[in-house]
């Protein structure tokens, strides 16, 4: 690891600036937006039907594919030797089923919309199941994406240096003329977010719309990924960690709130989290109990014990607010001024 001259963020080897996501799960409402964004931008068709680049998923939940926090993946506690992975089964993906679409619309039927063949597993089957008893049942949405990983062990396991990360910002591609299709990258991911392409017989994965943050587009403006800028919620704040004036850092390396999606994988991803709120519990009368519905023990299965001083950090500063003071932090999670949400032009000016 080196860092930046011009940063105190740890940024990889050979790496200019780091771009990073933070997602506040707070915001989040399961409308799939962000889904159908990416996939109608890299992932409709040629063997690519059944990837979901960015997905969103329930948790408590199996998530997409299906178990994948069970596959391994990773790093080992030394940080330099990889943790063996699992590829996942076709099925663990899901299937696009055919549906009575024709009878229903064309022939007069009057049954239900439904698959034709027996359906048994899907992205996102489980939606809205989540966890707990009546009355303080729990779940809430975590879309995903790459990670874009500081140390990807998906890089790592590829035999023929095909996948690597770009110096200028870190992101991860796959160089489609250098693989074969070997998976290893796949196997190695710990979250599952390196997919294959049968039909073209190579990895595929998000590539950060990076087409968009060079402005690319028919319209030749810098804009954030479609994920984020489609979101209803503008939940997504797209920046550099090395940017001590944008909002990732402050989010992530100030106030310490975004937190990483099992850091005890030890890629170190790019993609963070503001930890999810909710209600407090109540009794089956309806009284309001001193108990926090979403289980501290849970988020901390998922991002870490860091997850608790940034549940206690934000608390602190509604408080301020409920007290009618400022707060630098509120004020960034609350905004819905894309120019302070995305900053992707910092840097452009360098030589």
């Amino acid at each position: 690891m080196s860092k930046s001259d011009d940063s105190t963020v740890d940024v990889a080897e050979g790496i200019d600036h780091q771009v990073a996501m933070v997602m506040d799960l707070n915001k989040c409402i399961g409308c799939q937006t962000c889904t159908i964004a990416c996939k109608t931008n890299w992932t409709e068709s040629g063997g690519r039907e059944y990837m979901y680049w960015n997905n969103v998923e329930t948790k408590p939940g199996s998530g997409y594919p299906r178990d994948w926090e069970d596959m391994g993946g990773g790093w080992q506690e030394d940080g330099k030797k990889r943790s063996p992975g699992d590829l996942p089964e076709r099925e663990d993906y899901g299937r696009a089923w055919d549906f009575n679409h024709e009878a229903i619309m064309y022939e007069g039927s009057d049954e239900p919309l439904r698959p034709m063949e027996n359906a048994d597993w899907g992205p996102n089957w489980d939606e809205d199941e989540g966890a707990g008893e009546y009355p303080n049942s729990y779940y809430f949405y975590l879309p995903r994406i790459c990670n874009h990983c500081t140390h990807p062990s998906c890089v790592e396991a590829c035999p023929r240096s095909a996948i690597y990360k770009r110096e200028e910002d870190g992101i991860v591609l796959v160089d489609q003329d250098r693989c074969r299709g070997y998976r290893y990258c796949v196997e190695g991911c710990p979250y599952k977010k390196v997919f294959y392409n049968a039909e073209q017989k190579t990895s595929e994965k998000c590539i950060f719309c990076y087409p968009r943050i060079e402005g690319e587009g028919p319209d030749g403006e810098v804009k954030p990924p479609s994920c984020a800028a489609d979101c209803p919620p503008q939940l997504r704040h797209v920046g550099f960690l090395d940017d001590e004036d944008g909002p990732i850092h402050k989010l992530v390396n100030e106030y310490e709130v975004a937190v990483r999606l099992h850091p005890e994988y030890r890629t170190e991803p790019n993609v963070y989290y503001i930890p999810p709120f909710a209600p407090p519990q109540t009794s089956e009368s309806g009284e309001t109990l001193d108990a926090e519905r979403i289980p501290r023990n849970y988020l901390e299965e998922l991002f870490g014990p860091k997850v608790n001083e940034a549940l206690n950090t934000i608390n602190r500063e509604r408080d301020r607010v409920r007290r009618g003071e400022e707060s630098e932090l509120m004020d960034i999670l609350s905004t819905v001024n894309n120019d302070d949400q995305y900053r992707l032009e910092v840097f452009d000016d360098e030589d």
